[in-house]
C-alpha cells in the first residue's frame, strides 16, 4: 500500500489547513488509519486515528481543534486542522494500521512520506 499525503503548507497562527492522504488500494477501508507528526528536533507523536467504523481518537494537544475523517470509497483519510498555532509546526504523516481498530503506533505498517505544515506566529 502506498500513501500520498498532501495539503500541507504555510499558514498564520489561528488559521486552518486540511490534510489528505490517499491510499493506493482499497485495503485501507478495512483498517484503522492515523495521522502522526514530527516537529524539528522532536520524536514522532500521535495526532489522531480513525477506526474502520469511524470511531476516532485524538491527542490531547489537538482535541477540539483537529478532526479526522475518512472516505472509504476514495481510500482517503483527512485531517481538518483549525486554530493552528506554532506548536503544530511539523511534518505530518499518515499511516495505515494492521487492524481495523487503532492499536498504537506499533500497529501501523504502512506510512506515507509526510507533508510539511508550518504555522507562523
Amino acid at each position: 500500500v502506498q500513501l500520498q499525503a498532501s495539503g500541507g503548507g504555510l499558514v498564520q497562527a489561528g488559521g486552518s489547513l486540511r490534510l489528505s492522504c490517499a491510499a493506493s488500494r482499497r485495503t485501507s477501508s478495512n483498517n484503522a488509519m492515523g495521522w502522526f507528526r514530527q516537529a524539528p528536533g522532536k520524536e514522532r507523536e500521535f495526532v489522531a486515528a480513525i477506526n474502520w467504523n469511524g470511531d476516532t481518537y485524538y491527542a490531547d494537544s489537538v482535541k477540539g481543534r483537529f478532526t479526522i475523517s475518512r472516505d472509504n470509497a476514495k481510500n482517503t483519510v483527512y485531517l481538518q486542522m483549525n486554530s493552528l498555532n506554532a506548536d503544530d509546526t511539523a511534518v505530518y504523516y499518515c499511516a495505515v494500521d494492521r487492524k481495523a481498530y487503532y492499536t498504537g503506533v506499533q500497529g501501523m505498517n504502512y506510512w506515507g512520506k509526510g507533508t510539511l505544515v508550518t504555522v507562523s506566529s
